[in-house]
């Protein structure tokens, strides 16, 4: 069975084929970075700013609405730090910017990079330990996951696009099918991180969850479940 199949089925039965906008991607994937290069090592996150958490949560909205700005490369970890960054050093051992259901921490972040200074676009995974990116994949696919997430074509226009995909076995294999239930409530505490981050940072984010979970699989290479898409930039 075809991924375009497989993609238009999907289309079909979510009830999606009733909204014109709903049309399958091309079949194609981007081309492979070179991966033995290494990881690139990302500017130290800042673990303190101008704005407070009261302003922060005060003023924390979806936006949109995203400028032809590119992100800096600081500005693209600094937000990946907020998403799953290790933060103090406790009794058991470094610890991340977001809590989990016993450690086991199911969520894989990747940014989608189109527009951010000094990085080739391109899909990374952000490696927590070293605060830094994997070359997954290389090419701008930004109209791609748009095209994914239902056409709506906001997620193509910011500079980079952050994905949470989980790796349910992880949690599931000590607290069973309760563990799935852990793992949806990690990607809210991730979500909210960077919705939070991005306040302090005077940027644009929103949370988008509609999409075809094959189309974007596929898309990037991946067989980790895509729980959430949160296109990042400057606001327009």
């Amino acid at each position: 069975m075809s991924f375009l199949f497989l993609a238009a089925l999907t289309c079909l039965i979510s009830g999606a084929f009733f909204w014109s906008g709903c049309r399958v991607a091309e079949e194609r994937l981007p081309e492979t970075l070179n991966v033995a290069a290494g990881p690139i090592i990302l500017p130290p996150p800042a673990h303190d700013s101008n704005v407070s958490l009261e302003k922060a949560l005060f003023t924390r909205v979806s936006r949109r609405d995203f400028s032809d700005q590119p992100l800096t490369l600081d500005t693209a970890g600094q937000i990946l730090w907020a998403a799953q960054g290790v933060n103090i050093d406790g009794v058991t051992g470094a610890t991340r910017t977001a809590p989990s259901a016993g450690a086991t921490h199911p969520m894989n972040i990747y940014l989608v990079a189109g527009n951010v200074e000094n990085l080739t676009p391109g899909i990374y995974r952000y490696e927590h330990e070293a605060h830094s990116l994997r070359p997954v994949l290389e090419g701008d696919i930004r109209e791609d996951v748009a095209r994914a997430a239902l056409e709506q074509q906001f997620i193509a226009q910011a500079p980079a696009i952050i994905i949470l995909a989980a790796e349910y076995g992880r949690t599931t294999q000590r607290y069973g099918e309760r563990g799935i239930r852990y793992v949806h409530m990690e990607a809210g505490h991730i979500t909210q991180n960077i919705y939070l981050q991005a306040e302090t940072l005077g940027l644009a984010t929103v949370a988008v969850g509609a999409f075809i979970d094959e189309q974007l699989k596929e898309l990037m290479g991946i067989e980790s479940e895509p729980l959430m898409i949160m296109p990042v930039g400057h606001a327009e």
